[in-house]
């Protein structure tokens, strides 16, 4: 059971630090792969919405997969 949580929390790490490069910012990585469209338009498009809330559920079970290999399956 340890080594699936561990697999699963490993999965959700890189996860997580490619979802966080995605988001656009001043100059981020999401400009290089194409994101820089949505920046044309003035707000928050629709799929910076979809990105940031699919960014804090992986964020969500990333911590949740933390507290049980720390808390529940301790080494």
């Amino acid at each position: 059971m340890t080594y699936l949580i561990l697999i699963i929390h490993s999965i959700l790490c890189v996860a997580l630090v490619v979802l966080i490069l995605l988001h656009s910012g001043k100059g981020g990585v999401s400009g290089i792969f194409g994101g820089g469209m949505s920046e044309t338009y003035s707000g928050t498009s629709v799929i910076e919405k979809n990105l940031t809330r699919v960014t804090v559920a992986v964020a969500t079970a990333f911590f949740i997969t933390t507290g049980l290999l720390v808390f529940v399956f301790p080494s």
